[in-house]
């Protein structure tokens, strides 16, 4: 649930090269594939806005009005603009689950002078809600982790909610660690460093990474390298949710027990209606004393994933005996409002983790910007 994701029509802010994203995403919202968008079909979410995509007023929104709009928000916010990471090699879409689904997929980027043989590894998992995202717009968020060559970094996609209910997604997110791990040599990347970071749905899926090693039913099948662990050694959560059948026990702009919720479109059914598997999916059950360290910074005032959510969580894991730093943007949205300290905070984070520095990172409350 990705806020630049979720809220697109609203301020959309994605890169050319998703364009077969934003049409995939368009074919799935479109319900009764007439090729255009009615109001409700549109994610609750967007609907207050469907007036300012419809410019030609008919009462529909068609494929051209979307995608420009969409262009529109990418110039005004210059997100056109190509990142150049001159000093990073980049291969893209490497498939980890052997075989040619774009959605099981992943891009890896390596510094071309690394700073040791063995370098540690930044996995980002996108959010927007599990049905929409992709690993294409992760060059602009791991570019500041891969200045100075002390960091290999990965993006990763995985099955969407219009392709495949849970578990998939999880499957997914395993078999690609499995797929850098067992390839770890081949690119100089450390297997027993390896640190995973996610926003919103991408946030649970790295949650769930970090709290359900070994968990039965939960590591998958997918790819050629069952054998290897799936283990991650840090996780950083941005404002995933974690307990899916309290979420509408805090007021926001999602009912997410409705039929269509994004957790109900994950789960394949509505969220109380379907409670073992909701709880499944969720990673406050799995929390145990063996997870992985994890860094959780969420905003008070969200209004698609409680604050609450991340309160949750933090506590399950520190009463298990586990590591974890809350981090409070107060005032803070859904990915709105966070300052570029941050940047700094996940960096110690990681060099504590990954590179053995002498570096404390402790629980704070951070004020939003504007």
């Amino acid at each position: 649930m990705n806020h630049a994701i979720v809220t697109l029509i609203a301020s959309a802010v994605i890169p050319s090269t998703m364009l077969a994203q934003n049409q995939s995403r368009f074919d799935a919202w479109d319900a009764n594939k007439d090729g255009k968008l009615s109001r409700e079909e549109l994610p609750e979410p967007l609907r207050r806005n469907f007036d300012r995509v419809d410019a030609n007023k008919d009462g529909s929104v068609s494929r051209k009005e979307d995608t420009a709009f969409r262009n529109r928000n990418q110039n005004r916010n210059g997100q056109n603009s190509p990142l150049s990471l001159p000093d990073v090699r980049i291969l893209n879409d490497l498939p980890y689950a052997n075989n040619d689904n774009p959605r099981q997929s992943l891009d890896l980027y390596l510094p071309k002078k690394p700073a040791t043989d063995s370098l540690p590894l930044l996995v980002f998992i996108h959010g927007g809600g599990w049905r929409a995202g992709s690993k294409d717009g992760a060059a602009r968020r791991l570019a500041p982790f891969l200045k100075g060559g002390e960091y290999a970094a990965a993006s990763i996609n995985y099955r969407l909610t219009d392709e495949a209910h849970w578990p998939a997604q999880i499957h997914d997110c395993k078999a690609a660690i499995r797929y850098l791990r067992a390839h770890s040599l081949k690119h100089g990347i450390d297997p027993e460093r390896i640190a995973v970071w996610g926003t919103s749905a991408g946030g649970h899926l790295v949650a769930m990474l970090g709290v359900s090693q070994g968990v039965k039913g939960l590591e998958g099948t997918i790819g050629n390298h069952i054998d290897e662990s799936s283990a991650v050694q840090a996780v950083i959560n941005y404002f995933g949710p974690s307990e899916l059948l309290t979420m509408d026990d805090h007021p926001g702009t999602m009912t997410h027990n409705a039929t269509d919720s994004p957790e109900a479109l994950l789960i394949g059914g509505p969220i109380q209606e379907n409670k073992s598997k909701s709880k499944n999916a969720s990673p406050v059950t799995h929390a145990g004393e063996n997870d992985a360290p994890t860094l959780i910074v969420h905003g008070t005032e969200d209004p698609l994933v409680p604050f609450a959510q991340s309160e949750t969580l933090d506590q399950i894991l520190d009463s298990a005996g586990v590591e974890s730093i809350l981090i409070t943007v107060d005032g803070g949205g859904h990915g709105k409002g966070f300052p570029p300290s941050l940047t700094k905070t996940i960096r110690d984070f990681l060099d504590y983790h990954l590179q053995d520095a002498d570096i404390t990172v402790k629980e704070q409350t951070l004020s939003a910007t504007n």
